[in-house]
């Protein structure tokens, strides 16, 4: 009853907040642990639905502390937009939101320059959200980044800031574009570190004394494991690590702190941007899927690209991550469809695979057919009152990734869901055949 964590097993947006949101009434402690404001959780209380960047889910439970953790970039102006639309509900942050004095800044040039480069024509066009978020990583990487702790000295940070500024003259030149002058960076970033400052501190030694208290921590994910930057379709990833070794690096805790992983999956597929996408329905079942399922994303907006459940990339999931257990949403959305595919492995001249080869040749799905359902299933609360179809696909899931299934989710709001099993409570990793 430790520590967790909740990871996207997919490439993104597979309902990590609804489900860190659910499992923060037993959490005592949420950390966001990667990842920017490129990341929105999509939140439903009641009739009220909020969109969160950069603040852990679990700020909407009023006894959790949250952790904004090291291995994040953080951009000041939206997450103190985000913190008073907090205050604005009614949701005090005072005295438990904590920012990791080691976490990098998105300053205004980051974002410039992701815009430019995606924008122009030469190199892949990986289609990020403009945000920041990789040219921030690449001045953490080239030791040229400025720090939140940094904020304590705006003397050295300006220095920083001069550096990085000289480093990406030329690129930014080269796109067309024009820097910001050091002082239209540091003027709005002087004012936004006085309201900073007070919540600035060394996450991982209050993560390693809640530990040892006994605290119930829960580790919340950005993006997906097939976003990784080590593990994902490479070029087309996120520049952090998003699976849960991840967690460990970016909250600044030991791998042997780490209790139980859970691994969130649709009950089909989406992904945001270029890059393979084996299962992906250019078709009216890919537009019914991502009208059914709202599948536009929670912070740009743009249309999700969507496709059968991919069964391959889950248990190449389940490796890498150490998943202990699945949490499948969405489960509603399927409702309706008469009949469901399933990859089960990709097909090359080589063979059957579980792992999209490196090249990124086009590899065919292995898709096995499942009868489909049409009742309405929003309200169900037990797995035995779905339809026998709908069991029997999430028997199926289970079978083929040995996983057992913890959550299931059959709406957007928090009482529509099916809890299996204590996602906190130590289980055997592995489902037996």
């Amino acid at each position: 009853m430790g520590t967790l964590i909740i990871i996207g097993a997919q490439w993104g947006d597979e309902g990590k907040g609804k489900v860190v949101d659910l499992l923060s009434e037993r959490a005592e402690v949420v950390v966001r642990y990667a990842g920017g404001p490129n990341a929105g959780h999509t939140l439903v209380v009641g009739d009220d639905k909020i969109v969160l960047r950069l603040t852990p889910s679990g700020v909407l439970h009023g006894h959790t502390l949250c952790v904004l953790g090291q291995g994040m970039v953080i951009n000041p102006a939206v997450l103190l937009e985000e913190m008073d639309t907090l205050t604005e509900r009614g949701l005090s942050i005072d005295d438990r939101m904590f920012l990791s004095d080691r976490a990098h800044l998105i300053l205004p040039y980051h974002v410039t320059i992701d815009s430019l480069r995606e924008e122009s024509h030469a190199g892949t066009k990986i289609g990020t959200t403009k945000r920041g978020i990789g040219p921030c990583y690449e001045d953490k990487v080239g030791r040229r980044g400025l720090r939140t702790g940094d904020l304590r000295d705006l003397k050295y940070a300006r220095g920083r800031i001069v550096e990085a500024l000289a480093t990406w003259s030329a690129t930014v030149t080269a796109l067309g574009g024009e820097l910001p002058s050091v002082d239209e960076v540091m003027e709005p970033l002087e004012a936004q570190a006085k309201r900073l400052l007070p919540f600035i501190t060394e996450t991982s030694a209050l993560l390693e004394r809640w530990g040892r208290e006994g605290k119930r921590i829960m580790l919340e994910g950005a993006q997906g494991t097939m976003l990784d930057i080590d593990h994902g379709t490479y070029p087309f990833v996120t520049s952090s690590s998003a699976v849960a070794g991840g967690a460990c690096t970016g909250a600044g805790l030991g791998p042997s702190r780490i209790d139980r992983v859970v691994g969130i999956t649709k009950a089909y597929t989406t992904r945001v941007g270029e890059g393979p996408f084996p299962t992906e329905l250019d078709d009216a079942q890919g537009q019914h899927l991502r009208d059914a399922g709202g599948e536009y994303g929670s912070v740009t907006g743009r249309p999700r690209r969507t496709g059968w459940l991919d069964l391959a990339a889950l248990r190449y999931a389940r490796r890498v991550n150490g998943l202990d257990a699945l949490a499948v949403t969405k489960l509603d959305v399927l409702s309706g469809m008469p009949e469901l595919r399933v990859c089960v492995a990709y097909r090359d001249a080589q063979g059957d695979h579980d792992v999209l080869p490196a090249s990124q040749t086009d590899a065919e799905p292995v898709y096995e057919r499942l009868p489909g359902w049409t009742e309405d299933i929003t309200g169900c609360r037990r797995v035995e009152d779905l339809p026998e179809a709908a069991q029997r696909y999430l028997a199926f899931i289970t079978d083929k990734t040995e996983l057992p299934i913890d959550i299931v989710s059959v709406g957007p709001k928090r009482s529509q869901t099916i809890t299996r099993r204590d996602a906190f409570e130590r289980t055997s990793s592995l489902v037996s055949n």
